[in-house]
């Protein structure tokens, strides 16, 4: 009943459109007039304004034939990373790549695509369905942003499937929780060819506290990385001032809080490392920092509602479902940590992220056919059997 074509179609409409974090509006346009052309219920919710950004979360409903079904929620995000602007969809081979200069944006405008074709087939063709909300979310990419102001009091969903992973196989059922940071490095100016002995490098005191603090793959639950975003501005000058970005994730929270102590260590201790005497007056080097949870940990039970369903719809259509642990965050996070269960099912998306990204496309067909079948199967449209 997934109509392939049409939904692939939508999918680079979606891509040319550029909608990178806090500039969704066209893509949210885009979507609301598809789904108000097939009689769903749209809105726009206030998010947009709470972040800074020129379009709020998108939710649709597209009300129940079936007033018995519990109503579920089918979640994706309608921002991309950089580099985003001027996207080339290239279909071929079975798959939609970028050009090679560009993301493709098939995170998360695949799931975007699915959502809508979804409700089409629906709405068409009068099957049976609960209460379906659609929501969209604005700057998923940005921290979860648009999730993280969502009103999920005025939704009647008690459950969600987020489509917002790479193979449509897997149910990803464990996420890491997150800790985002920034260290400001404060130094001592001075002038790098006359008198470097009296300045304090911010940089450098950086560069030792990087260098001391745990890195990369932590251990197998655990990660961290970091960027340099600011550090000095001519070459002829002691930086006084270098600014340090970067996140750790666990699937532990007790685990991540140990790793975030020892890189406030790292800086900390850097800085006590440097100082200088000027006119009789010691300057140190000292940290200013911001540390924050970005989103907590997900952890979905197998025996939950949302995971029978998705199991038994794939079964349905002839596919095995895994469910599976990740060391990336998402929305689901954030509804499974406000007490509303949410699994994410893949939508074919590969190589996310990088300009090398690119969907495939049996995958995310297989994933619009699963979506449907368990829409209707809780419904009652059929005899739902028992997943393992």
């Amino acid at each position: 009943m997934i109509d392939r074509e049409r939904m692939t179609a939508f999918a680079e409409t979606l891509m040319r459109t550029d909608s990178l974090s806090r500039d969704e509006r066209a893509v949210a346009q885009i979507v609301s007039a598809a789904l108000g052309e097939i009689g769903a219920e749209v809105r726009s919710d206030d998010a947009g304004q709470a972040v800074g950004g020129n379009s709020g979360n998108i939710i649709a409903r597209l009300p129940a034939r079936e007033s018995s079904a519990a109503a579920l929620m089918l979640c994706a995000h309608m921002d991309t990373v950089t580099p985003g602007r001027g996207i080339k969809p290239i279909r071929e081979n079975g798959r939609i790549r970028s050009d090679g200069s560009t993301i493709l944006g098939g995170d998360d405008k695949s799931g975007v695509a699915v959502i809508v074709e979804v409700m089409r087939v629906l709405a068409e063709r009068e099957l049976p369905h609960g209460d379906i909300e659609a929501v969209f979310t604005i700057c998923e990419e940005a921290g979860l942003l648009g999730a993280k102001h969502l009103d999920l009091s005025a939704l009647r969903s008690r459950e969600a499937l987020v489509l917002d992973a790479p193979a449509s196989d897997e149910l990803v059922v464990r996420a890491p929780a997150a800790d985002r940071f920034e260290f400001i490095v404060h130094g001592l100016e001075a002038h790098a060819g006359m008198a470097p002995e009296r300045g304090i490098s911010a940089v450098r005191v950086a560069a030792e506290a990087i260098a001391a603090m745990p890195l990369g793959r932590i251990d197998a639950i655990t990660t961290s990385n970091v960027v340099i975003v600011e550090g000095g501005e001519v070459v002829n000058v002691v930086p006084n001032r270098c600014v340090i970005r970067g996140e750790a994730r666990s699937h532990d929270t007790e685990r991540l809080d140990e790793v975030m102590g020892a890189i406030r260590r790292a800086f900390q201790d850097a800085a006590t490392q440097h100082a200088v005497v000027v006119g009789g007056k010691t300057v140190r080097a000292w940290i200013e920092e911001r540390c924050e949870r970005e989103y907590e940990v997900m952890d979905v039970p197998l025996d939950s509602p949302i995971v029978k369903l998705v199991a038994n719809a794939a079964r349905d259509c002839g596919r095995s479902l895994r469910t599976v642990t990740i060391g990336g965050g998402s929305d689901a996070n954030i509804f499974n940590a406000r007490g509303l269960p949410a699994a994410i099912l893949g939508t074919g998306m590969r190589d996310i992220h990088t300009v090398n990204e690119w969907l495939d496309l049996e995958d995310f067909g297989a994933c619009a056919e699963t979506v449907l079948r368990a829409v209707m199967l809780r419904a009652g449209a059929f005899k739902e059997s028992a997943a393992t």
